[in-house]
Protein backbone atom coordinates (compact mmCIF):
# COMPACT_ATOMS: atom_id res chain seq x y z
CA UNK A 1 0.00 0.00 0.00
CA UNK A 2 1.25 3.30 -0.99
CA UNK A 3 1.15 6.82 1.04
CA UNK A 4 0.49 10.37 -0.39
CA UNK A 5 1.40 13.28 1.37
CA UNK A 6 -1.24 16.42 2.00
CA UNK A 7 0.21 18.11 -1.58
CA UNK A 8 -1.15 15.45 -3.71
CA UNK A 9 -4.41 14.40 -1.20
CA UNK A 10 -5.32 18.15 -1.63
CA UNK A 11 -4.48 18.11 -5.79
CA UNK A 12 -6.91 15.20 -5.69
CA UNK A 13 -9.16 16.70 -3.43
CA UNK A 14 -9.39 20.31 -5.20
CA UNK A 15 -8.31 19.77 -8.43
CA UNK A 16 -7.02 23.74 -8.63
CA UNK A 17 -4.30 22.32 -10.30
CA UNK A 18 -4.93 20.26 -13.60
CA UNK A 19 -1.50 18.89 -14.39
CA UNK A 20 -0.76 17.96 -10.87
CA UNK A 21 -4.95 17.11 -10.32
CA UNK A 22 -3.95 13.98 -13.60
CA UNK A 23 -0.75 13.00 -11.60
CA UNK A 24 -2.20 12.89 -8.42
CA UNK A 25 -5.18 10.99 -9.97
CA UNK A 26 -3.32 8.33 -11.93
CA UNK A 27 -1.08 7.62 -8.74
CA UNK A 28 -4.13 6.95 -6.94
CA UNK A 29 -5.62 4.53 -10.06
CA UNK A 30 -2.30 2.97 -9.90
CA UNK A 31 -2.18 2.56 -6.06
CA UNK A 32 -5.27 2.30 -4.75
CA UNK A 33 -6.32 2.43 -1.59
CA UNK A 34 -3.78 4.96 -0.54
CA UNK A 35 -2.75 5.52 2.92
CA UNK A 36 -3.08 8.70 4.93
CA UNK A 37 -1.50 9.89 8.04
CA UNK A 38 -3.10 11.68 11.04
CA UNK A 39 -1.00 14.37 10.20
CA UNK A 40 -1.45 14.62 6.54
CA UNK A 41 -5.24 14.70 7.42
CA UNK A 42 -4.75 16.96 10.15
CA UNK A 43 -2.87 19.59 7.78
CA UNK A 44 -5.39 18.43 4.88
CA UNK A 45 -8.07 20.12 6.99
CA UNK A 46 -5.81 23.05 8.02
CA UNK A 47 -4.83 23.90 4.58
CA UNK A 48 -8.82 23.17 3.32
CA UNK A 49 -10.02 25.52 6.09
CA UNK A 50 -7.32 28.57 5.86
CA UNK A 51 -5.92 28.41 2.16
CA UNK A 52 -9.10 27.50 0.15
CA UNK A 53 -11.83 29.11 2.69
CA UNK A 54 -14.36 25.62 3.25
CA UNK A 55 -16.48 25.74 6.00
CA UNK A 56 -17.06 23.04 8.41
CA UNK A 57 -20.28 21.39 6.66
CA UNK A 58 -17.92 20.91 3.86
CA UNK A 59 -15.00 19.75 5.52
CA UNK A 60 -17.50 17.04 7.43
CA UNK A 61 -18.73 16.01 4.34
CA UNK A 62 -15.26 15.42 3.18
CA UNK A 63 -14.41 13.58 6.11
CA UNK A 64 -17.22 11.31 5.63
CA UNK A 65 -17.11 10.74 2.07
CA UNK A 66 -12.97 9.91 2.38
CA UNK A 67 -13.46 7.65 5.22
CA UNK A 68 -15.98 5.53 3.31
CA UNK A 69 -14.05 5.20 0.71
CA UNK A 70 -12.63 2.75 -0.99
CA UNK A 71 -9.52 4.56 -2.62
CA UNK A 72 -8.32 5.73 1.30
CA UNK A 73 -6.84 3.96 4.12
CA UNK A 74 -6.50 5.99 7.41
CA UNK A 75 -3.75 5.62 10.24
CA UNK A 76 -6.18 5.18 12.81
CA UNK A 77 -9.27 4.76 10.81
CA UNK A 78 -11.76 4.10 13.57
CA UNK A 79 -10.07 6.93 15.28
CA UNK A 80 -10.52 8.96 12.24
CA UNK A 81 -14.39 8.15 11.56
CA UNK A 82 -15.26 8.55 15.12
CA UNK A 83 -13.58 12.03 15.31
CA UNK A 84 -15.45 13.38 12.08
CA UNK A 85 -19.02 12.29 13.61
CA UNK A 86 -18.11 14.07 17.10
CA UNK A 87 -16.98 17.01 15.41
CA UNK A 88 -20.18 17.12 13.84
CA UNK A 89 -22.15 18.96 16.64
CA UNK A 90 -18.45 19.86 18.67
CA UNK A 91 -17.64 23.18 19.69
CA UNK A 92 -14.31 21.48 19.70
CA UNK A 93 -12.59 22.09 16.75
CA UNK A 94 -11.66 18.79 14.65
CA UNK A 95 -8.03 18.34 15.60
CA UNK A 96 -9.54 18.65 19.33
CA UNK A 97 -11.90 15.43 18.26
CA UNK A 98 -9.16 13.53 16.94
CA UNK A 99 -7.16 13.85 20.04
CA UNK A 100 -9.52 12.64 22.32
CA UNK A 101 -10.44 10.04 19.81
CA UNK A 102 -6.47 8.78 19.31
CA UNK A 103 -6.26 8.84 22.77
CA UNK A 104 -9.29 6.36 23.57
CA UNK A 105 -8.25 4.50 20.89
CA UNK A 106 -4.87 3.61 22.43
CA UNK A 107 -6.58 3.57 25.75
CA UNK A 108 -4.84 6.61 27.13
CA UNK A 109 -7.82 8.77 28.40
CA UNK A 110 -8.95 10.94 29.65
CA UNK A 111 -7.09 13.40 27.20
CA UNK A 112 -5.90 16.43 29.49
CA UNK A 113 -6.33 19.87 28.37
CA UNK A 114 -6.77 23.54 28.94
CA UNK A 115 -9.38 24.17 26.11
CA UNK A 116 -12.73 25.06 27.53
CA UNK A 117 -14.21 23.39 23.80
CA UNK A 118 -12.29 20.38 23.83
CA UNK A 119 -12.37 19.65 27.35
CA UNK A 120 -16.44 19.58 26.98
CA UNK A 121 -15.80 16.42 24.65
CA UNK A 122 -16.11 12.93 25.95
CA UNK A 123 -13.45 11.60 26.83
CA UNK A 124 -11.33 14.57 27.79
CA UNK A 125 -10.78 16.42 31.05
CA UNK A 126 -9.84 19.89 31.69
CA UNK A 127 -7.42 20.79 34.48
Amino acid sequence: MAAIDTNVLIRLLTQDDPGLARKAEAYLAAHAPLWISVAVLVETIHVLTRLYGWDKPALVALLKSITNSREFIFHDQAAVAAAAHRWVTAKAGFVDCLNVELAKAHGKDPLATFDQDAARLPGALKL
